[in-house]
């Protein structure tokens, strides 16, 4: 049975489902639950001009690390009232896919429970789906939530 899930979330509503369901399930399976969530990679200003909105690459990750502290901490908080170990990750990724993966890896996850966003033609092409390429890519078990 699985003793460690890897749960990714983005904050949106569907991911959320997932959240719930995934701690379901790791309260059958008895299994402790790292939650994740990939945050986009630091873009350099290009150009000639800066905007004052622009952030030096070590505010960013400050605000990166609070953004993602405030969206899994109150996840955690549900998990430990559900009865769950919980342990929380995030990283700064213009790839989810990829740092779904690699968090999984070095957490020692033995299952991804993910959500689907159900994206269907043109709008899948345009945005594509991070769970397809989860699935696609992962060596590890994984288990969609749709």
């Amino acid at each position: 049975m699985y003793k460690h899930i890897l749960i990714p979330t983005d904050g949106s509503e569907i991911a959320g489902k997932a959240i719930d369901e995934g701690l379901k399930f790791a309260q059958w399976a008895r299994a402790k639950v790292t939650f994740f969530t990939a945050l986009p990679e630091y873009q350099v200003p290009s150009g000639e001009f800066v905007s004052r909105d622009d952030v030096s690459l070590p505010e960013y990750e400050r605000r990166s690390a609070v953004q993602a502290k405030g969206l899994l901490d109150g996840i955690a908080a549900r998990a430990r009232a559900a009865g769950v170990e919980p342990r929380t990750d995030y990283a700064l990724s213009d790839r989810p896919w990829q740092a779904i993966i690699k968090a999984a890896e070095k957490n020692g996850c033995d299952l991804i429970f993910i959500a689907s966003h159900g994206r269907k033609g043109l709008s899948a092409l345009l945005h594509g789906s991070e769970t397809h390429e989860v699935l696609t890519h992962s060596s590890i078990p994984t288990l969609v939530y749709r």
